[in-house]
């Protein structure tokens, strides 16, 4: 259990040698969770998850990462199709930057934060938010990557 298979779609030059990364933590996640599947994930640029930002979600600019669920979802098993999850290279460098962090280990935190959101995680209120980002901690941890939120 936990096979993951990842499309990655780099449409920006910016986010080549970091796709590495992204899959491991992605495994990793998929192995914590016990789920197998397949995920697709578009590394873009601001403009490109701003577009997407207002057309699903009617909210203007970019934001760091959108998680897009199956609208049926599939039964379990290897084939099975997860979702989408999409990318902002100069969102997720500019917070890396404010936040002291690389940007590999914030993306990684990032496509974390994303494909829990597929299984379900959420954080709308404080316990949802407290079980997710624990999730997303032991997950970073098990791949090298130090708590995202200290």
């Amino acid at each position: 259990m936990g096979r993951l298979e990842v499309d990655i779609l780099a449409g920006v030059e910016m986010w080549r040698g970091h796709e590495d990364v992204l899959c491991r933590a992605l495994a990793a996640a998929a192995e914590r969770e016990q789920v197998e599947g397949v995920v697709s994930v578009l590394l873009g640029d601001d403009a490109a998850i701003a577009g997407m930002n207002r057309e699903f979600r009617g909210r203007e600019g970019a934001t760091n990462v959108l998680s897009f669920p199956p609208a049926q979802p599939d039964p379990p098993g290897p084939g099975r199709f997860l979702g989408d999850i999409a990318l902002a290279a100069e969102t997720i460098v500019e917070e890396a930057q404010f936040q002291g962090k690389s940007f590999d280990a914030h993306a990684a935190h990032l496509v974390v934060h994303g494909f829990l959101h597929l299984l379900g995680y959420d954080h709308e209120n404080d316990a949802d938010a407290s079980r997710m980002e624990a999730r997303e901690t032991e997950i970073l941890r098990s791949v090298g990557i130090d708590d995202p939120y200290t």
